[in-house]
């Protein structure tokens, strides 16, 4: 069925994402694949005649605004067609069909046919069973989809979907249930969007995966070679345009003297590593399932440390996970504070069903894992400032992203390449140029 014969054409469609950078991909890959249809978008406020939620499972309060938001929909526009999309849906199907709120739900992996879903349903009017929940107990292919200069993205930065998938099996994490086993996307696709989005404008991409650190170790013929994460960033830095490249969260264990030699040679990459750790105690670790040691993360941040100055390296760190007793938070506390990272994001433990973690005994009252978040809290912008002091009065590259105007003035926003957030003023319009500014934490100014 072509655009001019598509039922979707003139609808107006608008499309909520919640959770990962990958979901906010795949949304942008759906919105572009819907305006090719004929679809308009608006905004998931205005009243539409489609409303997707790209829906998030890593925590039950994921779950919670996931159905909180479906209902907003339903509530924006009681006719309207309410497609509840991803992790949400591929963890618990049924659960997801019985949501008063839910029109369609699909799982993980057929968000590229997105348009044949909805053409059917349109013609059909009547609710379709859940649309490819993936049958884990099968390989899964990688999935097509493609942002180009289609979807809603940015003409400055984009996250470029390159994995899929988790073979980890952490014993909190649900992920490989919804996501499936890993799968890696062709080298030669990735740089075709690139380039396509380079030619739209965009002069940074973000390498981002459910499990990158994974990437192409899925290929026959992956031995550190044509299809490893360090050979892909090499590739999508040569393309005309593209000035600068960021890798998206990464496992410690592919923080190796070889591949940081290879970023340190990409004069492009941007010195911005987000390394897992979850817990800074060995035991916690342990439970976790996790595949590493505090002393063996501290090594690999030290490492990082020696290849770059002043790299900005960021984690996420569980708080009251069942066991932690208030010794080990201890250690963690205390080991964290010697690793002195730039930036932490903190989350409380959430039990999933059908993981480990789960059944464990030990599970941490509620009140002790907020006063332990907001003492993580605390020490994180500690740490985040004395970072940030590290560059005062220095010269840094911003790439701006956005004009804006405060209490009458005009500004430039944008990050450096460690991805600290900038912020100084300016008449003139320099939207996704490259510009020096002398650093300040509550000042900086264009050179």
């Amino acid at each position: 069925m072509n655009m001019k014969d598509s039922i979707l054409k003139n609808k107006k469609a608008a499309i909520l994402t919640l959770g990962c950078k990958v979901n906010q991909y795949e949304s942008d890959a759906m919105g572009g694949l819907l305006k090719q249809a004929g679809c308009r978008m608006v905004d998931f406020q205005e009243k539409a005649d489609i409303y997707i939620v790209n829906t998030c499972s890593v925590t039950n309060i994921a779950d919670r605004k996931s159905r909180q938001m479906l209902h907003r929909a339903r509530k924006n526009n009681p006719q309207a067609v309410i497609v509840a999309a991803g992790c949400y849906v591929q963890a618990d199907p049924a659960h997801a069909m019985e949501d008063a709120a839910v029109d369609l739900a699909l799982g993980n992996n057929l968000k590229y046919n997105i348009v044949e879903i909805l053409e059917e349903y349109f013609i059909s009017r009547r609710h379709l069973p859940v649309q490819n929940c993936m049958d884990l107990s099968k390989p899964v292919d990688y999935e097509p989809l493609c942002i180009g200069n289609a979807g809603s993205v940015s003409n400055t930065r984009a996250y470029v979907k390159v994995q899929d998938g988790c073979n980890q099996f952490c014993s909190y994490c649900i992920i490989p249930y919804t996501r499936g086993r890993i799968r890696s996307r062709l080298p030669e696709d990735v740089l075709a969007e690139v380039r396509e989005l380079a030619q739209g404008g965009c002069r940074e991409i973000v390498l981002t995966g459910i499990h990158l650190a994974s990437y192409g170790m899925d290929k026959k013929d992956n031995t550190g070679g044509k299809e490893g994460l360090l050979a892909l960033a090499s590739a999508v830095s040569e393309v005309e345009g593209i000035c600068r490249v960021r890798l998206g969260s990464l496992e410690p264990g592919i923080i190796t003297e070889e591949f940081l030699e290879g970023l340190k040679n990409n004069s492009k990459f941007c010195p911005h590593f987000h390394l897992s750790l979850q817990s800074a105690c060995d035991e916690t670790l342990k439970r976790m399932n996790r595949k590493y040691t505090i002393e063996e993360y501290a090594e690999k941040c030290s490492l990082v440390r020696r290849y770059f100055d002043n790299p900005a390296i960021t984690t996420d760190v569980i708080v009251g996970f069942p066991g932690e007793t208030e010794e080990e938070f201890r250690i963690t506390v205390e080991n964290l504070e010697k690793l002195n990272l730039y930036e932490m994001h903190v989350f409380k433990f959430s039990p999933r069903k059908n993981t480990v973690a789960y059944g464990l005994p030990g599970q941490v009252p509620e009140p002790v894992k907020s006063k332990r978040s907001e003492a993580l809290m605390e020490m994180a912008r500690r740490h985040q400032a004395c970072y940030e002091e590290l560059f005062q009065g220095q010269s840094v590259e911003v790439l701006v992203e956005e004009m804006i105007e405060l209490a009458g003035r005009r500004y430039a926003s944008g990050h450096t390449a460690n991805y600290i957030k900038v912020l100084f003023p300016s008449e003139e319009d320099l939207g996704n140029q490259l510009v020096q500014v002398c650093y300040g934490r509550h000042y900086s100014k264009q050179i």
